[in-house]
């Protein structure tokens, strides 16, 4: 197992392609007026298009990305696993491991990262400093899939520990949403040496009495989703957990395709008004677009939910989390009772806020640090 200094550089002919096809596009017909509500709105890709036609800069992004996070692949079992690790100048900070989940990717941490690391630069203490390490998962981005075996958050959970033991951390923190929420309490499984565990997306069990279901806003069952994304939302995760190749085809094949796809779960839930761009800049949307299309992960980062379905890890992990837990609950797709939460962790923090969605490190950055801190805070 080896590591090695990582930069962004993508070529010039992956951009002139990628011109190409978007110059190229074809929009699909759409009915009047529907907006948002068939899918994806057409008046807004065709707005989006000419804005990153016209004026958005990867070469910009690029050399923003570069510099404010450090970069590195690991060699593991032979695979590459990309992860940003950005230090403090506390030499006692605690490694905080920050795990993204699906349609983001590391990009999600960006607004996050430079007040975790260097809280004195936001008038903050030095001794309040973590060092962030952000992997991405197996599959995504720069990180290489795993092919010879079934690869599903378990298996991810594993790789992210063995990347600790490669960079000998011998304790850390835990911290994710989405993915993330079921990667970092699977580590916390694999592990005696994570101190704590923070989620801002916290998966469990729901009840099996209706009334109360609904009075919660979710589902029964297996997992206490909402109930608008179990009858509305819910189409792209059964296409990518029963068929994902049959969709990756396209999603690696058209820029405006894959924006569509992306863009439109960035519109279910994050907590906004009706316009998506005031929890996002078309800059960042596209950024995190173009990760998946310069490395063409797509196919590999969709084959997860297939993974996790064979698995039978698609939802709240079987045995109980016994390390200390934290839960800021955003509006999200679970919508958890502490009591239901308590049932799979060691609830010793549970904070209910009253704005942002799914992408909390990108809709509430502030918040999200501050409930990461006073969670830590007490453990220490």
């Amino acid at each position: 197992m080896s590591v090695r200094a990582f930069s962004i550089d993508v070529s010039d002919e992956t951009l002139k392609d990628l011109k190409s096809r978007l110059q190229s596009s074809r929009f699909s017909p759409q009915l009047n007026d529907v907006g948002w509500n068939n899918g994806t709105s057409s008046s807004y890709m065709r707005e989006f298009l000419a804005y990153w036609l016209e004026e958005y800069d990867w070469r910009a992004q690029e050399k923003y990305l570069n510099k404010l996070m450090p970069q590195y692949i690991a060699s593991i079992e032979g695979v590459d696993l990309h992860f940003v690790h950005k230090k403090s100048l506390n030499p006692n900070a605690l490694t905080l491991v920050m795990t993204h989940g699906w349609p983001g990717s590391f990009f999600e941490f960006h607004k996050v990262l430079e007040p975790l690391v260097h809280p004195e630069k936001f008038g903050g203490q030095i001794s309040e400093a973590f060092d962030v390490l952000c992997p991405s998962l197996a599959g995504y981005a720069w990180s290489k899939p795993v092919y010879d075996q079934p690869c599903d958050v378990v298996k991810i959970a594993e790789r992210q520990l063995q990347l600790l033991q490669l960079l000998e951390i011998k304790h850390f923190g835990l911290q994710g949403g989405d993915w993330g929420g079921l990667v970092s309490p699977y580590m916390a499984l694999q592990s005696d040496s994570a101190v704590g565990l923070h989620l801002n997306s916290c998966t469990t069990r729901s009840t099996d009495d209706p009334a109360e279901a609904k009075l919660q806003g979710v589902v029964t069952g297996r997992s206490a989703v909402s109930i608008e994304y179990y009858r509305e939302q819910k189409g792209y995760a059964v296409i990518q957990s029963l068929k994902p190749d049959q969709l990756a085809f396209g999603l690696n094949d058209s820029p405006l395709g894959l924006a569509a796809w992306i863009i439109q779960c960035f519109y279910m839930w994050s907590d906004h008004e009706g316009d998506l761009e005031t929890r996002f800049t078309k800059d960042e949307l596209i950024t995190n677009i173009m990760i998946y299309w310069v490395t063409q992960s797509m196919p590999t980062a969709i084959r997860l939910y297939r993974e996790s379905l064979l698995a039978g890890t698609f939802g709240p992990p079987k045995e109980y989390i016994r390390t200390p837990t934290g839960v800021a609950l955003f509006k999200d797709i679970p919508i958890p009772k502490k009591e239901w939460a308590e049932e799979h962790y060691n609830i010793c923090h549970w904070n209910e806020m009253s704005s942002g969605g799914h992408f909390a490190a990108l809709e509430e950055p502030e918040q999200l640090i501050k409930d990461i801190r006073a969670f830590f805070g007490q453990l220490t």
